[in-house]
């Protein structure tokens, strides 16, 4: 997957191939409610083929410790772990732009393809670091409605 220069200007096609490319998606801050606009675009990935991982530590430790059938996590190290030899593709973001930072380091560690930050979220420095290790980054973008305008 290409990593753009500026992720506030990724061109169409490198947004179509991003999304073709991928299989595995990680949902960081992924809610097991489903009036929540994470759980929506999750079953809809899911609908879509995509496999989901969801990385919640609040749900990881709590009894139901599942969401949309999947196992949850309490950080994408975990979920990497978990997943063996298969590579999560995008790391899809549904936290408050401050805590992006972080969520983006665990993303350059377990050597994702990309970082996706939904729609209201972003962060240009995260977003950088995160290029500058070679990772595509889309910010402000919700990957339903991408995926839905030109994968559908």
């Amino acid at each position: 997957m290409p990593a753009a220069t500026d992720s506030a200007a990724l061109e169409p096609a490198q947004i179509m191939q991003l999304l073709r490319d991928a299989r595995t998606i990680a949902i960081v801050g992924l809610s097991p409610k489903p009036h929540r606009d994470s759980f929506d675009v999750a079953r809809y990935l899911q609908a879509a083929g995509y496999r989901i991982i969801p990385v919640n530590p609040v749900v990881a430790a709590s009894a139901q410790q599942q969401i949309l059938g999947e196992h949850c996590h309490a950080t994408l190290a975990e979920a990497a772990q978990a997943l063996g030899a298969q590579r999560i593709d995008v790391v899809n973001i549904f936290r408050n732009s401050d805590d992006v930072p972080p969520v983006v380091d665990e993303a350059i560690a377990v050597r994702a393809a990309a970082v996706w930050m939904q729609l209201g979220i972003a962060h240009p420095q995260a977003a950088a670091k995160a290029q500058a290790a070679g990772l595509a980054v889309v910010q402000d973008r919700c990957i339903k409605i991408d995926h839905r305008q030109w994968l559908r």
